[in-house]
């Protein structure tokens, strides 16, 4: 852990900017900006309660643990995958955006426990791979089996995030996996199909992007 915040010290202040702009995360303490519903987002996000928005993120990885142990006994002949959405779902990157960001409990439980069974376990974010070596020390750091990671390219910045997240699934299916779940907490993480079952963690109406 002390390296890998050693080197990532040098670069910390631009990849929290980068991740923070390319995913839509907010600081609670940030400065206003008034431009519309970018006010309005950041005054919610500064009302989201820790204990609150983790009892709420438990009910659900509690509804999902039950359906990936179920899964995960009928594999035969499959490669069974997980996918999950990093800020906000796998990290708590609201509350600390600034590296190495903690795990989200719930979902490092799920993701150890469904890679213990035989799963893949890949992260889709939106975050640009300029970072991705910090991203990936991060995941690895607190806990997480990284099987793959795809964040976004030059090109892909200025695209769709639901579709650039729908096109790495397929890519993953490609490979011969099956996603058996697919975990984010916003709609862009989960819609356009590739995955047998979606679960979406509280974005609190975008307060939580």
């Amino acid at each position: 852990m002390a390296r890998i915040a050693a080197r990532g010290r040098a670069v910390a202040t631009m990849a929290a900017t980068l991740v923070l702009g390319a995913a839509g995360v907010t600081q609670a303490h940030a400065a206003p900006v008034d431009q519309g519903r970018s006010t309005v987002v950041r005054a919610e996000a500064a009302e989201v309660d820790y204990d609150t928005w983790q009892s709420d993120v438990r009910k659900v990885i509690d509804e999902a643990r039950p359906y990936v142990q179920r899964r995960l006994d009928n594999t035969a002949g499959q490669k069974p995958a997980i996918v999950l959405d990093i800020d906000n779902t796998s990290l708590e990157t609201h509350f600390q955006p600034f590296p190495p960001t903690p795990a989200v409990k719930p979902t490092l439980e799920l993701a150890q426990y469904a890679h213990s069974r035989g799963a893949a376990i890949f992260f889709i974010t939106a975050r640009p791979d300029l970072i991705g070596f910090i991203t990936k020390a991060n995941l690895e750091a607190v806990g997480y089996p990284v099987t793959g990671l795809y964040q976004r390219g030059l090109g892909d910045l200025f695209g769709d995030k639901a579709e650039f997240k729908t096109a790495k699934r397929s890519e993953i299916e490609g490979q011969g996996y099956t996603i058996i779940a697919n975990i984010g907490n916003n709609a862009t993480d989960l819609v356009g199909g590739h995955a047998e079952r979606t679960f979406k963690l509280p974005d609190y109406d975008g307060a939580l992007d």
